[in-house]
This record gives C-alpha cells, sequence and structure tokens, in this order.
C-alpha cells in the first residue's frame, strides 16, 4: 500500500506556481516539488498527482491519493474526467495534462479522497509548503501546456 499526498500552488492563478508531493510506503518516504514560472493551480494540483504516479516503480500499485483539490478528485471519483475523454474533451481545460493522467491511471488500482487544505493533516501540510516554495525558487520550467494555450488565446 502506498500513501500519496499532494498539493499545488500558484501565486496570482495564473502566475508561479509549484507542486509538493509526499510519498509513503511502509518505511520508506519520499518528497519530490517542482516549480514553473507561469502556471495555474489546477494544473500544478492535477501535474502533482501525475508526477506522484509516474515515479512509482511497480504496476498493479495499491495506492491512497490524498489531494485537497476538489478539482482532481471530484473529475476522478464522480467519473467526469472519463466522459470528458468520450467527447474528446470539448471546452475542457488542461486537457495535455488530463490525458498524461489517463495513461497512467489504468496502471495502478488508485483510491482518491479528498482532505482539507491548510487543517490538521500534517502530510497535506507538508505538501503545501513545498508547493509554495517551489513557486519561489530561482531556477522554473516551462509549463509548456499552459503557456502554448495562454499565447493562443491573445
Amino acid at each position: 500500500m502506498i500513501s500519496i499526498y499532494t498539493d499545488g500552488a500558484a501565486r496570482g492563478n495564473p502566475g508561479p506556481g509549484g507542486y509538493g508531493i509526499v510519498m509513503i510506503s511502509g518505511p520508506h518516504r519520499k518528497e519530490l516539488s517542482e516549480g514553473f514560472r507561469m502556471t495555474t493551480n489546477n494544473r500544478m494540483e492535477l501535474l502533482s498527482v501525475i508526477i506522484a504516479l509516474e515515479t512509482l516503480k511497480n504496476p498493479g500499485s495499491l495506492v491512497t491519493i490524498y489531494s485537497d483539490s476538489k478539482y482532481v478528485v471530484d473529475s476522478v471519483e464522480k467519473g467526469w474526467v472519463f466522459n470528458w475523454e468520450k467527447k474528446y474533451f470539448n471546452g475542457k481545460k488542461n486537457i495535455d495534462l488530463w490525458q498524461r493522467f489517463l495513461r497512467i491511471y489504468p496502471k495502478h488500482k488508485i483510491k482518491f479522497h479528498w482532505v482539507k487544505g491548510h487543517a490538521s493533516n500534517a502530510e497535506n501540510n507538508r505538501c503545501d509548503e513545498l508547493a509554495v516554495a517551489a513557486s519561489y525558487a530561482t531556477a522554473q520550467r516551462i509549463d509548456s501546456g499552459y503557456e502554448n494555450e495562454a499565447a493562443k488565446l491573445k
């Protein structure tokens, strides 16, 4: 059983952003984070889940993901994303990330649990610290999915 805690942050939304991840399996613990120069909170929330799942080494892992993002949790647990896929994501945002998520999702046995953000969950709070710190990092990546879409809208 693998427990994954995730969080995303964006200052300005859109603005500089980052994600934070805490992965726990038995005695093993791994923390991941990364910053981006321009993105949105929802993109970072979703990307944190994707990166965590892509980090797993063994297909078929039993995974519980704890997220304070209703956007991510409800989209999966209520089946919305699967309907969006059938409709070619017509009118939806973050298509690049949702498609990436749908490639990794079937490789594991995944359950999502929503947790209240900025509350009493120590691991979620740690993810928030990681995500916010990453949003301030001097070396930030380019969220090409966001920046390409933003350029099209100009």
